[in-house]
């Protein structure tokens, strides 16, 4: 997955100028980022402080890892049922 050039912080701080009023079309050119991007980021962090955003994240990796590990059972257990479902 892609990493964004912007840290937790910069994010944050990006969406709170936004929340607090400063033009969007200003705040895009000076951070270099769409308004698309801006939309997005606000509306997934929107609110957010840093250590919640930080948990977000910690919530999401982990998730990732255990979705990948119940694909590798998965797997494994086809493969298993393949082997005993063969006549001998």
């Amino acid at each position: 997955m892609k990493r964004s050039k912007f840290t937790d912080e910069q994010i944050l701080s990006i969406v709170k100028e936004g929340e607090a009023g400063r033009k969007l079309a200003d705040l895009c050119r000076t951070y270099g980022i769409t308004e698309q991007t801006y939309y997005r980021w606000k509306a997934k962090y929107g609110g957010m402080e840093l250590s919640e955003m930080q948990r977000l994240k910690a919530l999401e990796d982990e998730n990732r890892r255990l979705k990948q590990i119940v694909a590798e059972q998965t797997l494994d257990i086809q493969a298993l049922k393949a082997v005993v479902a063969k006549k001998w």
